[in-house]
């Protein structure tokens, strides 16, 4: 077991934490194309493609060039469209950690360290939903440092956090392709209560469904 410590965001963890985020999230794009091709309509393109072109041309060869083709441009498509998705992400909160996270008392932002190095990331701040939740973000544990409880032990950092500032809840969002965090934060006490698809021209299209997790923090007395 690595010993590792948590302790609240400084400055010069900036470029550590962004790049971390970064990384995390572009191990994804495998599993999203895996989740493309699942896509009926995709299916049912790929298919008339193929028995169209072997109808014409007489070949097998060409439609199968053809769909690999289609498959190969597909899957570049998708990694750009993500890294946009990224870069989003870290033009938002992650922009300025300081005055997101730091500044207020209602949010904070932490790093785990271990062998001397920041190895995990998590922030909190208030719902914009509702006033009486906690929204947890930007978990993130280096994939070298996985399995070792560190991620659970920021989501116990959050919620302590939570139940200190009064807060009755803490809520979060994962991705559908996000499986191994949603069985962290239900091991951890979250439980799903909704599901929507990405109200996006991109999140219909891949059928992008988030889901959103509670943890309900009991009331003292």
């Amino acid at each position: 077991m690595v010993p590792f410590r948590i302790r609240e965001y400084r400055d010069e963890d900036y470029e550590t934490v962004r790049d971390m985020f970064a990384t995390g999230m572009s191990e994804y794009v495998p599993t999203l194309c895996v989740h493309m091709l699942k896509q009926p309509w995709l299916v049912l393109l790929l298919a008339c493609t193929f028995c169209l072109l072997l109808a014409s041309s007489k070949s097998l060869l060409l439609p199968i060039l053809a769909v690999t083709l289609l498959l190969a441009m597909g899957r570049q498509l998708l990694g750009y469209v993500w890294s946009r998705y990224i870069d989003h992400c870290l033009q938002e909160d992650l922009l300025d950690i300081q005055a997101t996270y730091m500044r207020g008392k209602g949010s904070c932002f932490w790093v785990a360290e271990a062998d001397e190095c920041v190895v995990a990331t998590v922030g909190a701040r208030p719902s914009e939903e509702h006033h009486e939740e906690l929204m947890l973000k930007r978990m993130s544990v280096r994939k070298d440092y996985r399995g070792l409880g560190i991620a659970k032990a920021l989501c116990k950092t959050v919620i302590s956090f939570a139940r200190e500032r009064g807060y009755r809840s803490v809520v979060l969002n994962t991705l559908m392709v996000q499986h191994e965090a949603r069985a962290l934060y239900n091991s951890a006490g979250f439980r799903v209560y909704h599901h929507y698809v990405l109200p996006t021209f991109y999140g219909n299209l891949a059928n992008c469904v988030v889901s959103k997790h509670r943890y309900d923090i009991p009331s003292v007395g």
